[in-house]
């Protein structure tokens, strides 16, 4: 099918093929509460055909979302205890998050800032906010790391990326700047030489964190987009977050890291899902993810291995959850399992 234009309503999900009009009354109300984006890129990528279709679980809005447990809360991660100013979030010593813009080109229906982002969030902010974020980045010789989050800082125009860039060019204690984005993925056109150049300041290394989170996501398309970024001199990592009926198989989950290491994109986080309003169909238990993560071990090579990631609900930050391969045994020695679950003594007897 061809889609040129991105989809934003339940209307347009229906001319697309990817509703089903039974589930319309369900639909609009999930609507009502949360954004709908899908970029032609990701409509392309759905399958019709498989009612599990994995990118179309992402992305395409399900009934499932009204469904909202006693455990999930509209800032499951903390972020407002831990904002000093409007659109940063101070959590650990030597780096912030900078959300200067809470919209996105696609809306996955697991964000964990699901209340936040969108054309009912928080919107984009403005220029007395974004100079009030600079000045406490100033102010706060601790911070090393700048993250661009939000919302998705790569939809920004050029002019603007590069605005906050030279900000942050003067700010001498600021190395690193982060932009976290799904868009060389899903809308990689996008990805060209101006952008790239907004992207570059002197005395800063620029880093990309690609949010994507099935092989089919990696198009060739994507990869290019990808490699033009690698090539202007950005380091690239990924994150993707575990997912019942997406990638809660060690096979998908080993292809999908073998590609972003073929694509020069260092596996970097798995998370375990957010404890956001109406997800609960997409989490699996600790349990089951660090199975699949322990699987992971043998499988492929250690270029290839995310770290397994929660972040504490209440703003605690972010616990590696692996499963633990080491106890220690009461003859004081240590028993480790290898990646095939046998145990094995540390040092070992005899």
């Amino acid at each position: 099918m061809n889609i040129l234009r991105p989809i934003k309503s339940v209307d347009d999900l229906s001319k697309a093929g990817l509703l089903v009009d039974r589930d319309r009354p369900s639909l609009e109300e999930v609507a009502a509460r949360y954004a709908i984006a899908l970029t032609p890129t990701v409509a392309k990528l759905i399958d019709r055909a498989d009612v599990d279709d994995p990118i179309a679980r992402q992305f395409v809005p399900d009934a499932a979302e009204l469904v909202v447990t006693p455990e999930e809360r509209a800032d499951p991660i903390g972020d407002h205890a831990h904002s000093p100013v409007e659109g940063i979030v101070h959590r650990y010593p030597d780096r912030v998050l900078l959300k200067a813009v809470h919209v996105c080109p696609v809306y996955c229906r697991f964000c964990f800032r699901r209340e936040m982002v969108g054309p009912q969030g928080l919107g984009t902010l403005d220029a007395a906010a974004m100079m009030a974020a600079f000045d406490y980045i100033r102010s706060h010789a601790e911070i090393w790391e700048v993250i661009l989050t939000g919302g998705d800082p790569l939809i920004l125009s050029p002019r603007r990326l590069e605005e906050i860039m030279l900000q942050l060019a003067a700010i001498e204690h600021v190395k690193i700047v982060r932009f976290h984005t799904r868009v060389p993925a899903v809308d990689p056109q996008r990805i060209d030489a101006r952008l790239i150049a907004a992207l570059k300041a002197s005395g800063k290394t620029t880093y990309i964190a690609l949010h994507a989170n099935h092989p089919r996501e990696m198009t060739l398309e994507a990869r290019a987009a990808c490699a033009r970024l690698i090539d202007a001199g950005v380091v690239m990592i990924s994150q993707s977050v575990l997912l019942k009926g997406v990638n809660d198989d060690a096979g998908v989950l080993a292809d999908l890291m073998k590609i972003f290491v073929e694509t020069r994109v260092k596996p970097y986080y798995l998370h375990h899902p957010d404890l956001a309003p109406g997800t609960s169909h997409f989490r699996l238990t600790i349990e089951e993810g660090q199975k699949i993560v322990s699987s992971l071990r043998g499988r492929i090579s250690g270029l290839c291995q995310p770290a397994y990631i929660l972040d504490i609900p209440g703003g605690h930050g972010k616990a590696a959850i692996g499963e633990n391969s080491v106890r220690k045994t009461a003859d004081g020695c240590f028993s480790v399992l290898d990646y095939q679950g046998a145990e094995h003594s540390y040092p070992p007897s005899g």
